[in-house]
């Protein structure tokens, strides 16, 4: 891989900490080089399992490109037992000739969780003294002490109070390393980092999470995530620490245990794009504008979705009223319109049904192609014959292809000249007007990477976030969208890792489909043939007595099978087909008000009938 340029603002370096990869040290280092990564943090025990002397792993580094920017962490140094506090300069002693052998020149400090650390509100003296005596030992060879606040420190678990005891240190090795996690975990404002001179900030790392209820210390060890993929307000952090002049590395320290047994390069890849992103959009923050144009084009809508299968769904396109309007000029696909709605069926491959690819309407996408090769984002192999658009189309984390296009301008730009018309009839319609949403099923280890990839290269926001108990597991799901809901993605995971939700059903995907008039159009497509997907009487007896629906309506849902969502800004109805091809599905859906969901309330009961439906056509 050759990574792109650095981003343009902030601190040009980009660092990784080895605890963040799967594998051994020498896996761990060649993917950050691969990245494209300017250096690393090297936690002790990644060191510790290594057969090669601290000097060797050195020169492994400099090899491959990477500076040694921190080595982590030395622990519990404070003691209010002089003894205990001798033996612990011992053991800094030792750290230190480790950093001289791998080319480290700054040694994260944690503040103390021992029983016999020093508490700074009663000798705040000794904290200092002791802080002083170790930042002195490390300056006599010519090393710096990054101390940090770990949140649940058994005294200084803030980072105002680590900067406190810095402060009454006072020694030119001694200064600051910020984690983001231990700050915003706490709730903790970092505007005030603002004030602290530039020059006492040593070391900052980075890492995001979702929002979650559970004790400190095993959400930082388990559920750290990169910039972009939690719900924590990096740029917000970042900020005020760029304010004060912190001139360093930007590097993550990520602590998860999906990433630990990933692929290194593809999580060091992900890893690189999320602090690419954090920086232009921290930049973006500071400026209230985008002056450079780092941020991604406006997205105008979905110019078509490709789906493959067998013949079954070109039949049931055209019993939704869907025309067949034209042909490839090389492959084996068809085009189908309704609406703003347009499907192309590929007839290439084993008739399995599922989602190839997803075009979007791109303001300009020559700079969205060159923004997704900046944040790393793999093209798509694409061999273009005569007469065909130039598409730039990437990669996503599933597999998926992605492509920033345009339907209208002349040939060679706009998509819709690789077809040529048919001399065919048009249907009337059904009141399908466009494409809603696509559902898509991420691979166990992908899922965040698949969020802050279509967050980071398409521009989308998180609109909603949640899980459900599915029939066969807990169910994950993250729904993004682009500001004017043109463009809206809905990913789900398995979390228990079975490969999909269904021993019956592995990994569906489906295409929702825009209504004016749902129960209308569900009539008509039922009448066609289109094979609508049962629903339990049991669930339209509860909804009758939730929503007071009249019994007409009632009795619509029970004939159709639909399955309607509601809350405070509106309400969503949708009817689902049967599964076509293996694992794909079409949705009809309407939106009433301002519902912004994605009808999980109802998921479990859909995904329990889809099931049914395939053993009893098996």
């Amino acid at each position: 891989m050759s990574p792109e340029p650095r981003p343009p603002h902030g601190p040009a370096r980009l660092s990784l900490a080895t605890v963040c990869l799967s594998g051994t040290l020498e896996d761990k280092l060649a993917a950050a080089a691969t990245a494209g990564f300017d250096g690393v943090e090297i936690f002790a025990p990644d060191l510790l399992a290594d057969p090669e002397s601290p000097a060797g792993i050195g020169a492994r580094c400099r090899d491959l490109g990477l500076s040694v920017d921190l080595y982590q962490p030395l622990r519990d140094i404070d003691s209010s037992d002089p003894a205990r506090f001798a033996a612990n300069l011992r053991r800094a002693d030792a750290t230190f000739e480790v950093m001289a052998g791998l080319g480290a020149d700054t040694v994260l400090v944690c503040s103390s969780v021992s029983p016999d650390a020093v508490d700074p509100a009663t000798d705040a003296d000794l904290l200092a003294a002791q802080l002083y005596t170790l930042a002195d030992r490390a300056h006599e060879r010519g090393l710096r002490i990054a101390y940090e606040a770990l949140a649940w420190g058994r005294h200084v678990d803030t980072w105002d109070a680590s900067w406190d005891a810095v402060r009454a240190a006072d020694h030119p090795a001694l200064g600051l390393c910020l984690d983001s996690f231990h700050i915003l975990a706490r709730g903790s404002d970092p505007a005030p980092i603002a004030d602290v001179p530039g020059d006492k900030l040593f070391f900052l790392q980075l890492a995001d999470a979702r929002e979650l209820s559970m004790d400190v210390l095993s959400w930082s060890r388990h559920h750290r995530l990169f910039p972009g993929q939690g719900g924590f307000d990096l740029p917000a952090f970042l900020a005020p620490v760029l304010t004060a002049g912190y001139s360093g590395s930007l590097s993550l320290e990520v602590f998860n245990d999906v990433f630990r047994q990933s692929d290194p390069v593809r999580t060091a890849v992900d890893a690189r794009r999320s602090l690419i992103t954090l920086a232009e959009a921290t930049a973006r923050a500071g400026a209230g504008t985008d002056p450079v144009g780092t941020a991604a084009p406006a997205l105008r809508g979905t110019a078509f979705v490709e789906l493959t299968a067998g013949p079954e769904l070109g039949r049931v396109l055209r019993a939704l009223g869907f025309s067949r309007t034209g042909v490839h000029r090389t492959k084996q696909v068809e085009r189908f319109e309704q609406g703003d709605a347009r499907l192309l069926v590929n007839a290439a491959g084993d008739g399995t049904g599922a989602v190839a690819a997803i075009a979007v309407e791109s303001a300009d996408p020559a700079a969205a192609a060159r923004r997704a090769a900046r944040l790393c984002a793999a093209p798509v192999p694409r061999v273009t014959g005569p007469g065909e658009a130039e598409l730039a189309g990437i990669t996503a984390p599933d597999g998926t292809a992605v492509f920033l296009c345009r339907t209208d301008g002349d040939a060679g730009r706009a998509w819709p000249h690789d077809f040529v018309a048919v001399d065919e009839p048009r249907s009337p319609g059904t009141g399908i007007t466009g494409v809603d949403h696509i559902g898509l099923t991420q691979p166990y280890d992908a899922f965040d990477e698949a969020v802050l990839f279509h967050r980071a290269v398409l521009g989308l926001d998180t609109v909603g976030d949640g899980e459900y108990a599915a029939p066969f597991g807990l169910v994950r799901s993250r729904a993004l969208a682009d500001p004017d809901r043109s463009v809206r993605l809905a990913l789900t995971v398995s979390v228990l890792r079975r490969g999909g939700w269904s021993p019956a059903v592995a990994d569906p995907q489906y295409v929702a489909l825009a209504c004016d008039d749902v129960l209308a159009t569900a009539a008509v497509a039922r009448a066609a043939g289109v094979p609508l997907l049962p629903v339990p009487a049991n669930y339209h007896d509860d909804l009758a007595a939730r929503l007071d629906l009249p019994a007409a309506t009632v009795a619509a849902y029970r004939e159709l099978g639909v399955l309607h969502d509601r809350d405070d800004a509106g309400d969503y109805l949708q009817v689902c087909t049967e599964l076509l091809g293996g694992r794909l599905f079409l949705a009809l859906v309407q939106r009433t008000g301002g519902h912004d969901g994605h009808g999980w309330a109802d998921a479990p009961v859909r995904m329990a009938a889809h099931r049914r439906s395939r053993l009893a056509r098996a």
